[in-house]
């Protein structure tokens, strides 16, 4: 009953005008998908035990000051203490959505019903149906805008006030995910008058002052606007959304123009998932280049081997990766946000390298970037040079990427399957059961990777039924790549980077087994080709070197993120890449995907763990790496010895 709800409400929300075009692809609602017994469940499960402790009321408490009314709690401290304050909630809200269409838990669904009839309230106060946090600017800088006043516009900065349309954007998408996840018909009317009240704040704002305005963050205002039009029909709502397009930044990627290095990395991805949005519920092509072009350029120019990119927040220069290394790469958010647009991109041309890429990041930052200790967050990760991560405290710090991983840890389910007519594709191998109701058919997945090579499907349905399942070829399989049907072997004439396809009746009972075996393989940096670091099949290696310069107090918190200024350790450079990788990284026996390799000018090994096993130590995932000539050639007089530079801070 849950799972049909939720699917209804989400095809509420997909609906596409007449202009707009088809989808290729859909997902399935998280409703229709059950996670079953390995680690992202487990991660799932950590995250939601996080959001049941948290106080709904210290997060409303600024919302009911700002409407006149008395706060139930104290307010949080950190980002929510600030300017920024209630970014947090609109996550919160967004998270516990999805936390309860992932596993229908009546708890999620009855904190969010409390914190939407909160945020009715507060609106209920304002003749103008604004509902947003008390901070000391953000009331004042609203009346500015309504009245046409704009000045002193930087990247974080508007009127004085920081980011306000940025920490309002995520209260719109906490309201619309309540009512696309837990079908709370409030928060829909809550969510349209806010599309309204946008209208009136803008309205004596011209072109140029729009485009002035939206120097400074402002999330994806174009997103939630677009979807206010797929929920309404008034065509005021998608006028409003296209008013949002910042051409400054546009403009270059609809002409297929790479202008992103130095700008604020996810200062820009909300609002091309905004584009991609609007290609959906208009059929514009222009957004539909727009984000292609934009998504292809990040991945290909901007991107490190986690699947992350920006360093210190920023898109550095194009394809010099090697020179954009700190302790303070790949943010959170800026992936969180790049997943969200492959699956868009996914449901318009079912792409396997879109999956490719979401597998990456899933694995090697979206799950690494939660601590399995406490269950909090990763804002942003040091990948070269022995830092260590940094996590977030439950109560005090509220980063922007303790919102976005909210609800990174509630959604795991959301790319695993998609679907349209008779076809399935299985992009991701992760223990789980589909429910694909509309043909009665039921999709049971068992696995242990990335600790096995290996997955499993069976098929469970009450008569016969014809459908093409696509299964995922990824890009690091080799050709050792086999698919197997009722325990017999199927010559599946896949290749890599793409889908193997079997069209067949399918019959109660039915299995399909898939091996991958890993292999060891080395990627470079797009500029230095000693630059490198390395997999074990999907599954990023760090190297680890222990816990000493470790903040005392763990890496939590300010002192935490504040480790770049602790000293690091000596990273030995690895020489012998020109030799086969499993001749000089050795397995270490009953750990899986655990390998011991020898450092050049040291007779100790080093240890290299999945990246998710490098928490609360010292690390490196890029190391300076070598063929055995050119080590030599270097150690000869006047060669000089090849070091590691100093790390940037």
């Amino acid at each position: 009953m849950l799972a049909g709800r939720i699917l209804a409400l989400f095809v509420t929300l997909s609906t596409v005008w007449a202009a707009a075009p088809p989808s290729k692809a859909e997902p399935f609602s998280l409703a229709r998908v059950r996670l079953l017994e390995g680690p992202f469940r487990d991660a799932m499960l950590r995250n939601g035990e996080y959001l049941m402790r948290l106080s709904p009321d210290r997060l409303l408490a600024k919302f009911r000051v700002e409407a006149g009314l008395d706060p139930k709690a104290e307010s949080y401290g950190g980002w929510e203490g600030r300017d920024i304050a209630g970014h947090s909630l609109g996550h919160y809200l967004t998270g516990l959505s999805l936390a309860y269409a992932a596993t229908g838990d009546p708890f999620f669904k009855q904190r969010v019903d409390y914190i939407v009839d909160e945020l009715a309230a507060c609106q209920a106060r304002n003749p103008d149906k604004l509902v947003d946090a008390k901070t000391q600017r953000r009331p004042q800088v609203w009346r500015e805008l309504a009245r046409g006043e704009i000045r002193g516009v930087e990247r974080h900065n508007i009127n004085g006030a920081w980011v306000p349309w940025y920490a309002i954007h995520k209260v719109y998408a906490g309201l619309r995910d309540a009512w696309l996840y837990t079908g709370n018909s409030t928060a829909k009317t809550v969510f349209l008058n806010l599309a309204d009240w946008t209208q009136t704040i803008t309205g004596k704002l011209s072109e140029e002052q729009m485009q002035q305005m939206m120097a400074c963050e402002f999330g994806g205002m174009n997103e939630v606007l677009a979807d206010a039009y797929a929920l309404s029909g008034k065509s005021a709502h998608l006028a409003l959304a296209r008013k949002f397009e910042h051409k400054a930044v546009m403009d270059p990627l609809a002409a297929q123009h790479d202008e992103l290095a130095g700008l604020h990395a996810n200062t820009q991805i909300p609002k091309i998932i905004g584009e991609a949005r609007l290609y959906e519920v208009s059929g514009d092509e222009r957004p539909r280049r727009i984000s292609e072009f934009f998504f292809r350029t990040v991945l290909d120019r901007y991107t490190y081997a986690n699947g992350g990119n920006s360093d210190k927040e920023w898109f550095g220069k194009p394809g010099a990766q090697s020179e954009h290394m700190s302790g303070q790469m790949t943010e959170t958010c800026n992936t969180y946000n790049m997943l969200k647009l492959a699956v868009q991109l996914f449901s318009w041309e079912p792409r396997a390298f879109l999956m490719d890429y979401y597998e990456r990041a899933l694995w090697n930052q979206i799950y690494n970037s939660q601590d399995r200790k406490t269950g909090m967050f990763t804002y942003k990760h040091g990948l070269y040079g022995g830092w260590f991560q940094p996590f977030s405290r439950p109560e005090e710090d509220f980063w922007c990427c303790v919102g976005s991983g909210m609800e990174n840890h509630s959604k795991y389910a959301e790319a695993i399957y998609f679907h349209h007519d008779a076809d399935l594709w299985v992009n991701l191998f992760i223990p789980s059961e589909l429910d694909w109701s509309e043909r009665k058919i039921r999709v049971r997945q068992t696995t242990r990777f990335p600790n096995e090579s290996s997955s499993s499907l069976r098929i469970s349905t009450p008569a016969p039924a014809r459908f093409a399942m696509h299964l995922r070829y990824p890009q690091w399989a080799g050709k050792a790549f086999a698919i197997r049907i009722n325990g017999k072997a199927w010559k599946h004439g896949g290749k890599r980077g793409e889908f193997a396809t079997i069209d067949r009746t399918w019959r109660d009972g039915d299995t399909v087994s898939i091996s991958m075996p890993f292999e060891l393989r080395y990627e470079a940096t797009p500029d230095n080709p000693n630059r490198v670091a390395f997999f074990y099949g999907p599954v990023l290696l760090a190297g680890l070197f222990g816990t000493a310069n470790m903040p005392e107090g763990g890496p939590y918190g300010k002192e935490a993120s504040d480790g770049w200024k602790l000293p690091n350790p000596t990273i030995p450079p690895l020489v012998g890449l020109e030799k086969p990788l499993a001749t000089w990284m050795r397995p270490v026996a009953g750990k899986p995907l655990t390998f011991t390799a020898a450092s050049a000018g040291n007779p100790s090994t080093v240890t290299l763990v999945p990246m998710w096993e490098s928490h609360h130590q010292r690390f490196t995932v890029y190391w300076d790496a070598y063929t055995t000539a050119q080590w030599k050639e270097n150690k000869k007089p006047g060669g000089g010895t090849p070091t590691i530079p100093a790390p940037g801070s």
